[in-house]
């Protein structure tokens, strides 16, 4: 049974090996109402598909680095996470990311000498396994109809990254992204507390761009997304208070630190 190694797997996974009707015929999905895995993750992988959505729950930055990723912080802090109790239970109201919403399935590639793509899973996750009871993920040795319908939101995933690679891309090409600061001052505390360590598009720059790069952007369905991301980091002077409200809140450091 393949498994992929440890150090290439994503955040959230601890191990991932395909589904087969050989090895896992008896095996079940069944519903977790939490997410412990999410406690102490501060920003996830977001797609652009996701934007316009997310951006009204949390910011949306770039990484850092020359391959950024666009990712919902979640909290503004390392370990960090808001939206989920100590358990990784909702709090409330929130938008949880498809990165998220597809844990512990993905589509991954078995050998690296070919581009076909295998559903998988992470066997650590108590969401499936062989239960008395639960969701069976085959129907005799045929994929059940609850099994197609992650292997078509996995594939509806892949499809959105690729679209948001796509994006990204265009933005460094017009060299629109530019690194990022936010100081968020504190009652009580004389100095700001200030974030960096992401990426975020350089309105001077979005002002300036030639018509027919706007025109460009426009008819390709970039503006609103870039507006869309934009808008969302008014949210992280909200995301401060709630930590600090959870009691989560950084710890000012002197001003000669």
């Amino acid at each position: 049974m393949a498994s992929a190694a440890a150090n290439t797997l994503p955040i959230f996974y601890n191990d991932l090996i395909p589904l087969s009707t050989q090895d896992h015929a008896e095996y079940k999905t069944r519903s977790v109402d939490a997410a412990p895995f999410l406690v102490t993750q501060h920003a996830v992988p977001l797609t652009v598909d996701e934007f316009v959505t997310a951006q009204r729950f949390v910011p949306i930055i770039f990484s850092a680095g020359a391959d950024s990723v666009p990712l919902a912080l979640m909290g503004l802090n390392e370990g960090v996470n808001i939206f989920v109790d100590d358990e990784g239970k909702l709090r409330g109201p929130a938008y949880v990311p498809a990165y998220v919403r597809r844990y512990p399935w993905m589509l991954a590639k078995l050998r690296p000498d070919s581009e076909e793509l295998s559903l998988c899973f992470d066997p650590t996750s108590p969401a499936i396994g062989v239960f008395d009871e639960g969701n069976p993920l085959f129907d005799g040795n045929q994929p059940s109809e609850l099994t197609q319908g992650v292997l078509k939101f996995c594939e509806d995933f892949e499809q959105a990254a690729a679209r948001t690679g796509q994006f990204v891309r265009e933005l460094q090409e017009m060299d629109l992204l530019m690194d990022g600061e936010v100081a968020i001052q504190s009652p009580g505390n004389e100095q700001p507390f200030v974030y960096r360590g992401f990426r975020m598009i350089n309105e001077e720059k979005l002002r300036d761009l030639r018509g027919d790069q706007l025109r460009k952007i426009n008819q390709s369905g970039m503006l609103p997304l870039i507006h869309a991301h934009l808008f969302s980091l008014q949210l992280m002077r909200e995301i401060f208070e709630a930590q600090v409200t959870q009691g989560k809140g950084p710890v000012a450091q002197p001003a000669n630190a």
